[in-house]
């Protein structure tokens, strides 16, 4: 019996619950994915872990998309944003050294964390404010931003999306959760072309991995939509912590 591949099809199941409340699944999955196979190349193991979150992530989008209004063309802006930047932010990857990046981008979500806890009903209801013509073009700068943040950076993508959402938009934390999926649908479906072009998913392992991320996704999108704004804001939260102590742990091993 594989045992690795048990342990990570539990993990694949808790990433796939998390991911589609709000976002921050690819913080439980890939790490545990590092650890239970050190024998693999890191493009197997980036790529088998994409075809098994992308398919997750598209059924709680199917979720959220059945029971909750999607302002499609923000949608439209925001993916297509996103999927230009996030090439970008993989060529300057490559010249800017994390040392930089890293801290920077762990205060500003330290700023978001402490944003979100202090203002109790802080995407509780929808406040859109902007003129309706105008948000599509503000959809594009949050999908631009953080399309580049992650080609960039990449770790919690999908929550930072939903703040973005939130926070500039005023949509509720749910309605920004949907978005959310169907932008990181969109992004995903791009790179895996690539994945599956160089032959890098090691089907045996990503398919019981889908099957649990899509069980976990699954419940997890039906809990956000039966319980609502507030239960939204609260795995928020912690996924946010989980991001901090993600990068916590990055700058500190940079140090020694």
């Amino acid at each position: 019996m594989d045992y690795a591949l048990l342990a990570l099809c539990f993990f694949s199941f808790i990433a796939g619950f998390i991911d589609s409340i709000v976002g921050g699944g690819g913080l439980v999955q890939v790490p545990a994915f590092f650890i239970l196979y050190p024998q693999l190349a890191v493009p197997y193991i980036i790529g088998t872990n994409r075809l098994a979150s992308a398919v997750g992530t598209s059924v709680a989008a199917w979720n959220y998309a059945r029971t909750v209004r999607i302002p499609w063309k923000t949608v439209l802006f925001a993916g297509a944003m996103a999927a230009i930047f996030a090439y970008l932010g993989a060529l300057v990857q490559s010249h800017l050294p994390t040392y930089i990046l890293k801290p920077t981008i762990f205060f500003l979500i330290v700023l978001i964390a402490i944003y979100t806890f202090k203002n109790k009903t802080f995407g509780h209801e929808e406040n859109i404010q902007l003129p309706h013509h105008k948000i599509p073009l503000y959809a594009a700068l949050i999908g631009g931003i953080m399309g580049f943040y992650n080609g960039c950076i990449g770790p919690g993508t999908g929550s930072l999306l939903v703040f973005g959402f939130v926070s500039v938009i005023g949509y509720s934390f749910l309605r920004a959760s949907a978005i959310s999926k169907i932008v990181n649908v969109t992004a995903d479906v791009f790179s895996l072309i690539f994945f599956f072009m160089n032959k890098y998913i090691i089907f045996h392992i990503a398919l019981p991995m889908m099957a649990c991320n899509v069980a976990g996704s699954f419940i997890g999108s039906k809990m956000a939509v039966l319980r609502g704004n507030v239960f939204v804001r609260q795995v928020f939260l912690v996924v946010l912590f989980g991001i901090l102590l993600r990068f916590g742990w990055d700058i500190f091993k940079s140090f020694q």
